[in-house]
């Protein structure tokens, strides 16, 4: 997966429709989530589209979440808060500002409210994630 930074570099140059196509791509590139792992207890809530959040225990060499969403462009979404924290300490995670790292990304003016809606919420069920590991 792409770094946050790597992202954003190419993001800034794009307008519109080739930003809409970028965050597609993101969400293409995610690992696949086995259809097993998309239960109640994984599905983001408040978002539009239907998103699955799944924390693999990755508590020596950093977390690993994988995700996916039934909507290509919340996909893609849900793939830039990921990459926000993939790799890093359960702690770390627990305690960044994850919101403010998608910031630059100006998110709710380049989307429709309906797309950014649960953004709030996978953050929320991502960091809730990475304090439950830390706290283990």
């Amino acid at each position: 997966m792409r770094t946050l930074d790597d992202i954003y570099e190419e993001y800034e140059f794009l307008d519109g429709d080739d930003r809409y196509r970028l965050l597609i791509d993101l969400g293409r590139e995610l690992e696949p989530m086995p259809d097993a792992l998309k239960t109640d207890a994984t599905l983001v809530r408040g978002c539009s589209a239907s998103v699955w959040v799944y924390p693999l225990d990755g508590a020596d060499d950093g977390l690993h979440f994988l995700a996916d969403s039934n909507a290509a462009i919340t996909k893609g979404i849900v793939a830039l808060v990921l990459a926000a924290v993939q790799g890093q300490t359960a702690r770390t995670v627990a305690d960044s500002d994850i919101a403010g790292a998608l910031a630059r990304f100006d998110l709710k003016n380049q989307l429709s409210s309906n797309r950014t809606q649960g953004v709030p919420n996978m953050i929320a069920l991502v960091r809730q994630h990475a304090a439950r590991i830390a706290t283990a």
